[in-house]
């Protein structure tokens, strides 16, 4: 299985994806890269901003890649 199939199946199975859960969990480095190529293969991909605390529980922003998945069923 490839990294970006990996990718599709996390986000179909927990809703969406970011970079801490792409890297703990299926051991992914470059999520970012990932979303690039699976945009540039069609797959459409949103991103949401979002608003969490680190583990010193300072204010960090970050982002959850999500799958439209009206428009995924196309594929």
């Amino acid at each position: 299985m490839t990294q970006c199939e990996r990718i599709i199946q996390y986000i179909r199975k927990r809703g969406g994806i970011t970079t801490a859960q792409a890297f703990s969990d299926l051991g992914i480095t470059r999520l970012s890269g990932r979303i690039f190529d699976l945009r540039r293969k069609g797959i459409p991909i949103t991103t949401e901003s979002k608003v969490g605390k680190n583990r010193y529980g300072e204010k960090v922003r970050f982002t959850e890649y999500k799958i439209q998945e009206k428009e995924y069923e196309q594929y």
